[in-house]
């Protein structure tokens, strides 16, 4: 099931992948043209999707390899890295646009606003095709979500310059190109921070946002009845999705079977909490570790 998520997320990225590629160059040629600073912030955003799809597609590519013995985990986790790169992209790219905002303020070109409109509408469309089908993804992947927040950064991009187009036909006002820019850049930023936030705390090790750790060893301790307290929890993991954790369980007397003490915890992180690799040591004396 999970190679079946994976590999139908892979196809979505690489269609994506195409449309975002193809259009780039178009967009390039008319924001060259027609002098709009949010046609051309918006195709220097798309250059980098381009390499932020491809990058995720290798992502999902790499994480279906099996673990060896460099990587006995697996390759899962390259798909956060990616993720993380992905976030940090969209914060240069939001760098980028504030920076030109502010020269295009101090020096306003003229733009033209036919030739912007026309571009940005095709762009409009194939943006929306392609957040579309990134958003059919698996929503709880990083991968996919990195993906399509940079598809949605050029959405937000083209309704801009689609909206700033039709101010400067209708009035002349060439100030609105740099402001709708900014505009969009402050949007990109908050999603971008979220991506780099929230992979860094996967490759930090970092446990899951929604887990308590303090009611889950209650958890335990009242569904094993043998088990009397525990200590040394660590949960982590190589995705979101994919966690793991690792514990000392104590118990006032060494149990007839260790191995159904085991089984019953492992049961307990399995259906409560979706924990489904887990190493689980027993004490019945002083901490080993201690």
């Amino acid at each position: 099931m999970q190679h079946s998520h994976s590999n139908n997320n892979m196809r979505r990225v690489i269609i994506a992948l195409a449309l975002t590629a193809a259009f780039m160059l178009v967009e390039v040629a008319g924001g060259i043209i027609s002098g709009s600073l949010a046609l051309l912030a918006d195709a220097g955003h798309m250059l980098t999707d381009t390499m932020a799809l491809a990058l995720a597609a290798v992502a999902f590519s790499v994480s279906k390899r099996p673990p060896d013995k460099r990587l006995t985990y697996g390759y899962q986790r390259f798909q956060i890295l990616a993720a993380f790169v992905n976030g940090l992209s969209l914060l240069v790219i939001v760098g980028w646009i504030l920076f030109e905002a502010v020269s295009r303020f101090l020096d306003p070109p003229e733009v033209m606003g036919g030739t912007m409109l026309a571009v940005a509408t095709a762009g409009l469309v194939v943006n929306l095709i392609s957040f579309i089908v990134l958003h059919g993804g698996d929503r709880d992947n990083l991968n996919i979500r990195g993906a399509a927040l940079h598809v949605a950064g050029d959405l937000l991009g083209s309704v801009a310059a689609i909206a700033a187009a039709l101010v400067i036909i209708s009035t002349g006002w060439m100030a609105i190109d740099p402001i709708l820019s900014v505009a969009v850049a402050m949007l990109i930023l908050r999603s971008a921070w979220m991506l780099v936030k929230r992979s860094s705390h996967v490759l930090l090790e970092g446990a899951p946002e929604w887990l308590d750790l303090d009611a889950m060893q209650e958890k335990v301790v009242t569904r094993v009845p043998t088990v009397t307290s525990i200590h040394h929890v660590h949960v982590w993991g190589l995705t979101p999705q994919d966690l793991m954790l690792t514990m000392h369980v104590c118990m006032a007397v060494q149990p007839d079977n260790p191995t159904e003490v085991i089984r019953g915890v492992k049961n307990v992180l399995q259906d409560e909490y979706g924990i489904g690799h887990s190493t689980i040591e027993i004490e019945t004396e002083n901490c080993a570790d201690h």
